[in-house]
């Protein structure tokens, strides 16, 4: 969770004005972080959990991947977090999150915070995209 708060102070979020933060836990231990990247022509920006596990990918650890965190807020004046509950995963991040599920074989936890970390929430990835759509639906495992 610490590593997903600091990251979201790097969000590039002009546009919506709210920052998240996600950080990846891998098998060895180590955190691989990531935050929002927004653009003007909206449908290009890239969430938090999809910039983090696209880095662990570049690093060749997809199937290493074993929880991720995800904290967020909408950046106030003074650029700080206001806190607006727990931040869960988008749609489209749970299904970028169960593909590195399905890779690692492992039902993987994902961890919500509020920015502050005063309310956090604790999910496996089935919970949060039930029936979800991977290689097996191709034929492929």
């Amino acid at each position: 969770m610490a590593a997903a708060r600091a990251v979201s102070r790097n969000a590039h979020a002009p546009y919506s004005g709210f920052a998240v933060g996600a950080a990846i836990l891998l098998s060895d231990g180590q955190i691989i972080s990531g935050c929002n990247f927004e653009n003007a022509s909206y449908g290009l920006t890239l969430c938090a959990e999809t910039v983090a596990l696209a880095s662990v990918n570049a690093l060749g650890r997809l199937r290493d991947v074993r929880e991720i965190a995800v904290v967020g807020g909408r950046i106030g004046a003074d650029g700080a977090l206001i806190d607006v509950g727990p931040v869960r995963p988008c749609g489209r991040c749970r299904q970028v999150i169960q593909e590195a599920a399905d890779l690692s074989g492992t039902n993987l936890t994902v961890h919500c915070s509020s920015a502050d970390g005063s309310v956090q929430e604790t999910h496996r990835i089935s919970d949060l995209l039930p029936h979800a759509f991977g290689p097996a639906s191709l034929g492929l495992a």
